[in-house]
């Protein structure tokens, strides 16, 4: 227990001190308060606001007060590993190869960019109470009538051609089996599986079709790519409360808000903005790929409660595409 303790918080600490060696760049000749310095490493400083912004990064919640001093002091130690090891990237110029120098620049720019998109969010109303059971009222699949499904799965190239027999296949409730022992026969060929899982982890635009089957049902779904034939193995009532959910529905729609917010932000900054494309990129200009917007919010529905793990088969990506809600 102890060890896996120390393994939640150590990593989110290492990747704060790379932060900080980070925001550390180019401040070598600002000198500090004597009390706020945590230590001397030959010339350069480490101040106390360091470790401090080092624990606020990391998961404070899983620390116990009587091991903050240890953690501290850990903090502390990985600041001085971090800045012998600045030092001699420095004495040996490899601060100078354009390769690191490109890489300083990209996480420069990444953390200015993410921070600016913090800011977007904490400017935007927090989700009420009302709003949130307003969604839990119109998502009764999600939360009252919340099920946790074990789902079979047939998946084949939409070129087949099969889709008609597999419509009538599957009304006329036709086992996994033997539609599988079909396509063989016709040499069509496909891939199976199956998986277990949540209301929350199935995308919501598919949900309300998946709630709508009784166990040992199935339905056909199409896209331009693929054919893919859904059973129902079984299913169990998992309802969620309203108590239990509001606050993650909070969360959910808060980052949802979020994000909105963000896309209509890099929107009008798109539009204010003069860009123009250079060489090969010029002639996709008038078609360019769509980019998610950084640090861009997934609309998937908030997870309540531990979803059961998985079965170690392949699951085609209509299941794979539901995720197991808010982080």
């Amino acid at each position: 227990m102890r060890n896996k303790l120390c393994t939640r918080i150590a990593l989110p600490i290492l990747a704060a001190t790379l932060l900080v060696g980070l925001s550390a760049c180019g401040s070598k000749d600002e000198k500090k308060p004597a009390s706020q310095v945590a230590a001397k490493v030959n010339s350069e400083e480490i101040s106390v606001h360091q470790i401090n912004f080092v624990l606020g990064r990391s998961n404070t919640a899983a620390i116990p007060p009587e091991q903050a001093p240890r953690v501290r002091r850990e903090i502390l130690e990985k600041l001085i590993d971090q800045q012998l090891a600045v030092d001699q990237a420095i004495e040996k110029k490899i601060d100078r190869k354009p390769e690191v120098q490109m890489a300083i620049e990209a996480a420069r720019r990444e953390i200015l960019s993410r921070a600016y998109l913090e800011q977007i969010a904490a400017a935007q109303p927090k989700p009420t109470v009302d709003e949130a059971k307003k969604y839990i009222a119109e998502h009764p699949q999600l939360f009252a009538e919340r099920r946790i499904f074990n789902i079979q799965e047939i998946v084949l190239p939409a070129s087949s051609n099969a889709t008609a027999n597999l419509r009538d296949m599957v009304a006329a409730g036709k086992s996994m089996d033997d539609i599988a022992n079909w396509l063989k026969s016709k040499d069509i060929k496909f891939s199976g599986g199956s998986a277990t899982r949540p209301a929350e982890q199935i995308p919501l635009d598919l949900l309300p079709k998946v709630h709508a089957l009784k166990d040992g049902q199935g339905l056909l779904l199409e896209n331009a790519q693929t054919i893919t034939v859904m059973r129902l193995a079984a299913s169990q009532s998992a309802p969620v409360t309203e108590a239990v959910a509001i606050p993650r529905v909070q969360q959910f729609l808060g980052n949802q808000r979020a994000g909105e917010a963000a896309a209509s932000e890099f929107k009008q900054l798109k539009a204010n903005a003069k860009i123009t494309y250079m060489g090969e990129f010029a002639e996709s200009a008038a078609a360019p790929a769509t980019a998610e917007t950084p640090a861009k919010v997934a609309d998937t529905p908030p997870a309540k409660t531990p979803a059961p793990a998985a079965e170690k088969k392949p699951a085609s990506t209509n299941i794979e595409k539901g995720v197991a809600g808010l982080k």
